[in-house]
């Protein structure tokens, strides 16, 4: 077996992803198991020279090139395809920096995220639920993704900001356009000009949403997350324009990914009537386990990738060069039979549970980790509190893509009285 040899695969197929969720796990079994660093063109047959990139499936892999960053860089993009420079220039944020620019971004916003004092925000974020849960429709049936799973982050994100609710629809609908980019629900023109007239007008508005609360709160500090970030007092900050940008991934990684693993645990709960009453009948027990069994199957970011830094560098028996793009799959990762035991099987009391929902060890875990576990954990207690009920109706719509694995619809019903 030659493990970097081309094979047909689906991985780039938009469609596929969308209208085939139970063909994943068997495409991705068959690559850990034969063909774990494949690679995959892209582009017309035959086209000279040859693009593509190495699909990294094993979950070893996958921790080796997270840890080494000087090797594996992020700086020429995380995507599988280059951004256009235009929306590199919108949307470049941390995710997409190396050090030393890295270090120095990570450094500020980390002020806002320690596990101290996003547990001080507790009693907000269930607040925040209970709120929610009582716009709910009175009739007992809901779209769950448009009714509670994307207001809740969105909300808490916007109220750790202190960003107006005024601005929340508008937030909300430019998060679906720039995310949900490749899909014509969000975005009906899908051609490439279509899609970038439509993604660099969504950019700009949040752009200048944030710029203009950024220079506000220099003027007039508040006790809010923008002003920790571009107005303390000691210590280096963030421009406002680097506030704007590191605003769209904070609505992007803390909107888009935590409801979608909300979404994907209500469906997989209501598939797993065990699973739910067994969490239910003691909820501190079992919570921990519960939140990150389901963070490793909902896998709400499906992958990211790294360029190689310089010709030479190996992975394994594979020596790449410089250029060479590795896009690192995290939904298969966290299938990996050689690590997870009946990886197939939703169980709350999985232990050890390894998963890299949250990206592999290295300088670009994800920062808002806590967050979402704190999120996960308040939101499912009160939902099964006020509805106990509750179940999910049907097979969720699937976004159109192979970078988030999202939910844009869920149907859902609870007695409501």
């Amino acid at each position: 077996m030659i493990e970097t040899e081309e094979v047909a695969t689906p991985l780039n197929d938009l469609n596929w992803w969308q209208n085939n969720p139970a063909e994943r796990d068997e495409v991705f079994a068959d690559l850990r198991r034969n063909h774990p660093r494949v690679f995959v063109p892209v582009g017309a047959p035959g086209a000279e020279p040859v693009k593509g990139f190495y699909a990294l499936t094993r979950h070893a892999d996958i921790l080796e090139v997270s840890r080494r960053s000087e090797d594996f860089v992020s700086g020429e993009g995380t995507q599988i395809f280059d951004q256009p420079q235009q929306l590199r220039d919108y949307r470049g944020s941390i995710i997409d920096m190396d050090n030393p620019e890295h270090a120095r971004m990570r450094k500020i916003v980390s002020r806002g995220f320690t596990p101290r004092s996003l547990e001080a925000l507790r009693d907000e974020v269930k607040g925040t639920v209970r709120e929610i849960l009582d716009e709910m429709p009175s009739s007992g049936e809901c779209d769950f993704v448009s009714d509670f799973a994307a207001l809740l982050p969105l909300r808490i994100i916007d109220n750790l900001l202190g960003i107006p609710r005024e601005h929340e629809k508008f937030i909300l609908e430019a998060t679906n356009t720039i995310l949900g980019a490749s899909d014509s629900e969000y975005i009906r023109d899908q051609t490439a000009v279509g899609i970038g007239k439509a993604v660099t007008a969504a950019s700009e508005g949040l752009i200048t949403l944030l710029r203009t609360l950024a220079e506000e709160r220099i003027a007039d500090p508040r006790d809010d997350l923008i002003t920790k970030l571009v107005a303390a007092t000691e210590g280096d900050n963030l421009t406002p324009q680097e506030m704007a940008k590191f605003f769209i991934l904070l609505v992007g990684a803390g909107n888009e990914t935590t409801r979608n693993v909300i979404t994907h645990g209500l469906s997989v709960l209501t598939r797993n009537p065990d699973q739910r009453d067994m969490w239910m009948s003691d909820y501190e027990d079992y919570s921990a386990g519960a939140i990150e069994e389901m963070l490793r199957w909902a896998s709400p970011v499906v992958h990211m990738r790294r360029t190689v830094a310089r010709d030479g560098i190996r992975l394994g028996d594979k020596e790449f060069s410089k250029g060479d793009k590795l896009v690192l799959w995290y939904t298969s990762a966290n299938r990996d039979e050689s690590v997870f035991d009946d990886p197939y099987t939703f169980d709350i009391a999985r232990d050890p549970n390894p998963h890299l929902a949250f990206g592999g060890p290295g300088p670009h875990f994800c920062l808002g980790a806590h967050l979402a576990r704190l999120e996960l954990t308040v939101a499912f207690r009160e939902l099964y509190t006020r509805y106990p009920d509750i179940r999910a109706v049907g097979e969720p719509a699937m976004l159109r893509s192979n970078f988030l694995n999202g939910v844009k619809h869920l149907r859902a019903t609870y007695s409501a009285g």
